[in-house]
């Protein structure tokens, strides 16, 4: 080949290479202008705009950066709305849940006050009076201990600990109260040494909310609490004998403020099995249900061993 055809086969060549340089410029413009509109589109609140590109695009990282950024974007917006609703929820739940029982103390309290009723029937509007003063105590000593879970200030003083002595200690301020409610119990834990990193109050909490669940909504005539250590892990199984929970209600029954049944509201608050929640997943644990409607309920814990 003489000079003359390589001079030709050099143009030619650089010709599709500006003419390749040409294309792929026309293209990052192209893709320029729909990240600039889609920039603006996110801006004015639209999350749901994507940016299409190709996998030969030289701006295709920026794409999907943007597309994720949109994704959390819209994810925290969805949380946010559903928070809103929750707290929505909640302000409407308390106004139920505080007026209504305040409203109640309010009038056995001025029944007695003002004379209407003496002697016998005085002595009792007092104590039922008292009664409902200490629910609503309970009610919000455990709103407030659910609203600092919520919101990650809770302060937790972890140690390593025996959970079956921390369980046995638990369990026998928990013998006379079952034994008073007329609940046989059946208590299995080892004579083994299970160590866990755990918060004892957080953790007596949490028993604590078990079993005050049993005695207020259960309608059970016997209890059991089993301990069993494995290789990585501790399961505590409580379960009872009740009227269980059905299918409808059982997967919510750990959300805050949630009640099966319109009986259960003027016991409970909807909060102990919620604070457990909170408290077992500070542990790194987990807490799940399983019921069978007329044959009762199991809650079962389980929590890292220290190994």
């Amino acid at each position: 080949m003489d000079i003359n055809g390589y001079l030709m086969f050099g143009c030619i060549f650089f010709f599709f290479v500006i003419l390749y340089l040409i294309i792929k410029l026309c293209r990052v413009r192209e893709q320029l202008s729909l990240i600039r509109e889609a920039l603006e589109d996110i801006k004015a609140g639209n999350l749901n705009r994507r940016v299409l590109t190709r996998e030969s695009d030289m701006t295709k990282q920026i794409c999907y950066g943007i597309n994720e950024i949109a994704v959390g974007s819209q994810s925290l917006l969805i949380q946010q709305r559903q928070s809103e609703q929750a707290y929505k929820r909640l302000m409407t739940s308390l106004s139920h849940d505080v007026k209504t029982p305040l409203a109640s103390l309010v009038g056995y309290l001025e029944a007695v006050e003002g004379k209407l009723v003496t002697g016998e029937e005085a002595e009792e509007y007092i104590h039922v009076a008292s009664e409902k003063a200490y629910r609503l105590k309970e009610f919000v000593t455990s709103l407030f201990e659910w609203v600092k879970l919520d919101a990650g200030e809770q302060v937790y003083h972890f140690e390593v600990y025996d959970l079956n002595e921390l369980s046995r200690n638990i369990m026998a301020e928990w013998i006379p109260v079952l034994e008073s409610a007329g609940l046989d119990y059946e208590i299995d834990i080892p004579e083994t040494e299970d160590t866990v990193r755990v918060d004892p109050n957080a953790y007596t909490r949490i028993l604590n909310n078990l079993f005050q669940n049993i005695l207020v909504h259960s309608e059970a005539d016997h209890v059991t609490l089993h301990i069993a250590g494995e290789e990585q892990q501790i399961g505590i199984t409580v379960t009872d004998n009740g009227k269980g929970i059905s299918k409808e209600n059982l997967p919510h029954i750990f959300d805050r403020l949630y009640q099966c049944d319109h009986s259960r509201s003027m016991q409970g608050n909807g909060l102990g099995l919620s604070i457990a929640k909170e408290l077992v997943n500070a542990h790194g644990g987990t807490i799940t249900a399983s019921s069978t409607p007329g044959a009762g309920t199991t809650f079962t814990i389980l929590l890292p061993k220290v190994l």
